[in-house]
């Protein structure tokens, strides 16, 4: 496993161009002393869990159903990886940063997101049930078929996020703004928005069951008649 310390940065043991196993990763760890960096890695397929990870960087790394079940991820940055169907559940990712990396139909059930944030990330089908999520930032993100009931987004500027057919069941939009994004065809039962600014959203798609889940938000002219004809009744 190519191996160096990068010379600018004597506290951290950079691994790059490598396909890694776990081994090779407890062997990374035992100098704890050092912070790693990834770089160009392949752990695809690896059990990785309830590792200390903490501080580590992962860049360009291929991440596709590997676990990290219950591992420590608390200040890690990945940046441009690829986990298609990672598992990151149980596992402590407070302060975790995510950047442009794609990660559909990946599990964070139980994860501890405080303060996390994914910014121009792939998050189709994904799972995000029963997650500690104070603090939690999604921004230019999809989040189609996401799983993400009674996560709460109050008071939050949500900025292009793609709702589009996500369980946001029981979740939390009161006082949220909406910069774009959608919510079309999502499923909604249970969810709050009051005070909420809906204006950029694309809410088509909403049903008349749906429809008083929106009572004190505020919607555009447009909006009102994309609702009403939702409901079945014609605008003249």
């Amino acid at each position: 496993m190519p191996s160096n310390s990068s010379p600018s940065s004597p506290d951290i043991q950079l691994i790059a161009n490598a396909t890694v196993s776990r081994a090779d990763v407890q062997r990374a760890l035992a100098d704890g002393r050092l912070r790693l960096r990834f770089e160009d890695c392949d752990f695809e397929d690896a059990d990785l869990s309830r590792l200390d990870l903490s501080g580590a960087s992962f860049f360009r790394c291929a991440i596709a159903e590997a676990s990290f079940f219950g591992a420590t991820l608390a200040h890690t940055r990945w940046e441009r990886c690829r986990g298609r169907q990672a598992d990151f559940a149980s596992a402590d990712l407070v302060d975790a940063v995510f950047q442009s990396c794609d990660l559909n139909n990946t599990n964070w059930r139980r994860a501890k997101l405080a303060s996390a944030t994914f910014t121009g990330c792939k998050l189709t089908g994904a799972n995000f049930e029963d997650c500690a999520t104070l603090g939690l930032s999604f921004v230019e993100t999809l989040l189609v078929g996401a799983h993400l009931r009674g996560v709460s987004f109050r008071k939050a500027r949500l900025q292009q996020l793609d709702f589009s057919d996500a369980d946001l069941s029981g979740a939390d939009f009161r006082e949220a703004i909406f910069d774009g994004g959608s919510l079309k065809d999502a499923h909604l039962k249970g969810a709050r928005f009051d005070g909420a600014d809906l204006r950029d959203a694309d809410l088509s798609g909403i049903r008349l069951t749906d429809a008083a889940l929106f009572r004190g938000a505020t919607i555009s002219h447009q909006q009102a008649a994309v609702l009403v004809m939702e409901l079945g009744l014609r605008v003249l």
